[in-house]
């Protein structure tokens, strides 16, 4: 209050009475308002931020830059937008929320990335909290942590928590004083946990954020000097472009992160970035160049040394590998080997990537024409994703169940649906589906 009312004097604009200004800051507290115009400023002086920041939706350049999708052009840079980033998603800013991915986005990063020059960091400061290994320690554990739940759960399931963390107790870290080791292994650490913001945020399908995210843990791997982490990013980048329909471009994202760590690859990360290749190209209809990348990822995972690989690739495994050929041979319609692999790709340890190879082996054994196969399978994967909060589960769901109209009406879809419409998933896909 004192404050508000400093801000106000300092712009010649009196406040109302105590009790006035009282009711206005509950409801805004309460969520049954927003601060208009003449308060939006005042809370902005107050702290120090954008409306952007704020949640609010008006502004001037600031709120424009924390919309732009273009790649950090430095550290400080990244620091900065990153900042911005977790202070408005926190914040509920509606535009950033909302916003579209931006295709040249794409492809700049993977261009900026692959020229950069040496990796730098931050100048050094004189003042803000001294940061030292034990810090950096905390954040990785935490993230881990999280990225446990993302995975039981789903992305919109413990979002929040983890953008509330990374504003209030990560952003402090990366704006403290800390040496060129620490400060390389604090950017290594913070791009992992931004990552993990980025993927939580295309679960759920706040898709121009999600890239947004990326870009930023690109950056800050960049700036690390771990390339490897960078690859893995652009490989991120390429998931999401081709769910969105980009396949060109999901393709070179690919293509970049292998060229780009090829001195420093692993057998997994390989693996890894040519079935994301394939993906795309299974997209496009190249049969032929799908196959071929698969196959390259199946001759990479059978080369791999488990000790030689990084920690957080540790997850892409046999089962990973024959869900993303799965996909592939459904997409391309080759609906006997998408089966073949789906069954294969239940991992029984990862409940939203189960959730997602089901769902295809359902989709598949629809293709191929048996509809009580596939109706049988998509309700095993309704019950798997019971506990999934998860916008692109849904979409999975969408997809099966407009699948599944075509194939035209019997008794068998009419009991499917019976059985089905109790589940969380397919409440939240009628939405989406038009019921």
């Amino acid at each position: 209050m004192r404050e508000l009312r400093q801000a106000a004097a300092r712009r010649g604009q009196p406040l109302p009475s105590d009790a006035s200004v009282k009711r206005r800051i509950a409801s805004w507290e309460n969520g049954h308002s927003l601060p208009d115009d003449f308060y939006g400023p005042l809370l902005c002086d107050v702290y120090g931020t954008s409306a952007a920041e704020l949640g609010l939706s008006y502004g001037g350049s600031q709120d424009s830059a924390l919309l732009d999708a273009s790649y950090p052009a430095s550290p400080d840079a990244a620091i900065r937008g990153v900042g911005q980033l977790w202070r408005a998603d926190l914040n509920g800013y509606e535009p950033l929320l909302h916003a579209e991915p931006s295709e040249p986005a794409w492809n700049e990063a993977s261009l900026r990335w692959l020229v950069a020059p040496e990796p730098a960091i931050p100048q050094q400061r004189q003042d803000g909290l001294r940061v030292g290994l034990g810090d950096v320690a905390a954040i990785k554990t935490t993230a881990d942590m999280f990225a446990q739940l993302d995975d039981q759960f789903g992305g919109e399931h413990a979002r929040r928590a983890v953008i509330q963390y990374l504003s209030n107790e990560v952003d402090p870290l990366l704006q403290g004083r800390y040496t060129e080791q620490v400060g390389r292994t604090l950017f290594s650490t913070v791009a992992e946990a931004t990552l993990l913001a980025g993927w939580m945020s295309y679960d759920a399908c706040h898709h121009g954020l999600a890239q947004r995210y990326f870009l930023q843990a690109l950056r800050l791997a960049q700036d690390a000097n771990d390339r490897r982490f960078a690859g893995s990013v652009l490989s991120a980048m390429s998931h999401q472009a081709t769910f969105l329909g980009h396949y060109t471009e999901a393709a070179t994202l690919a293509r970049a992160a292998l060229m780009g760590i090829s001195p420093v690859a692993t057998p997994t990360l390989r693996a890894q970035f040519h079935a994301m290749e394939a993906r795309a190209l299974a997209r496009t209809g190249d049969i032929r160049a799908c196959e071929a990348a698969l196959s390259a990822a199946t001759r990479a995972l059978e080369s791999r040394n488990h000790s030689d690989e990084p920690e957080w690739i540790s997850y892409f495994d046999e089962a990973e590998l024959a869900a993303e050929a799965a996909h592939c041979f459904r997409d391309v319609n080759s609906a006997r080997q998408a089966v073949a692999h789906a069954e294969n790709a239940m991992s029984g340890s990862h409940i939203r990537s189960d959730f997602f190879a089901t769902m295809v082996l359902a989709d598949a054994h629809l293709r191929a024409g048996d509809v009580e196969e596939a109706c049988r399978v998509a309700l095993d994967a309704l019950d798997l994703g019971e506990q999934l909060k998860s916008a692109r589960c849904v979409s999975y769901l969408t997809e099966f169940r407009q699948n599944l109209a075509g194939v035209g009406d019997s008794s068998t879809s009419r009991e499917f649906v019976e059985q089905a419409q109790e589940h969380r998933l397919w409440i939240a896909s009628g939405a989406q589906f038009g019921t």
